[in-house]
């Protein structure tokens, strides 16, 4: 096991994640993806959604660390939330979510709240959240069972990544493109940066 202080986990299995992590030049030495419960509360807003199952991920990763005496790490942890209003967009499992969820998006304004969860190997918890506005154009007959046909939608936040099919459908997008893909870059890097991680290191190397 490294002695190195500096070991970052990665809770998610999602290959945008990681991608963008690699993009910063931040290799993870271990992906600990934790499945937790993300059923939104009653009455529960998309900020709010984000920012807990984010800190959801980042504590039950942490968790498992610590059941495998592993030694204390950097934990980072991230969630996205495609909401219409106050209206929080699922990821579709089926034709029927997707389809609900891309006629919401057709024609309309929708946010993406990326929320970040970050636990020092002190066990110091910090967190951002980016919001991105975006609009799509009202989407044809044809493109739309086209979309529907591709099986793109499926498991996606709001049925759409913005990097696929989809990044089409965009008008305007105020924000962070990487936040709607699933972690924001800019606030990746200040929150590494700030609780002592070497974000840079590496970047020399590539």
């Amino acid at each position: 096991m490294s002695s190195e202080p500096t070991r970052l986990i990665l809770a998610s299995a999602s290959p945008r994640r990681l991608a963008l992590l690699e993009q910063m030049g931040i290799i993870p030495d271990r992906l600990l993806p934790a499945a937790v419960d993300e059923t939104p509360a009653p009455r529960e807003l998309p900020r709010s959604l984000a920012k807990r199952l984010a800190r959801a991920k980042a504590m039950a990763a942490r968790e498992i660390l610590r059941e495998e005496d592993e030694e204390p790490a950097f934990v980072l942890a991230a969630d996205t939330v495609v909401a219409v209003g106050r209206r929080i967009l699922p990821k579709p499992d089926n034709v029927e979510q997707a389809a609900d969820a891309l006629s919401l998006l057709s024609g309309r304004n929708h946010r993406v709240y990326s929320a970040l969860c970050l636990i020092t190997p002190e066990g110091k918890i910090r967190q951002k959240i980016n919001e991105t506005r975006l609009r799509f154009k009202r989407i044809g007959k044809d493109e739309f069972e086209a979309y529907m046909a591709s099986g793109e939608w499926r498991g996606k936040a709001g049925g759409y990544a913005i990097q696929g099919f989809a990044g089409s459908f965009v008008i305007r997008l105020a924000g962070s493109y990487s936040g709607v893909m699933g972690l924001p870059l800019y606030e990746t890097h200040i929150m590494l940066q700030g609780a002592g991680y070497p974000v840079t290191k590496g970047w020399q190397d590539l």
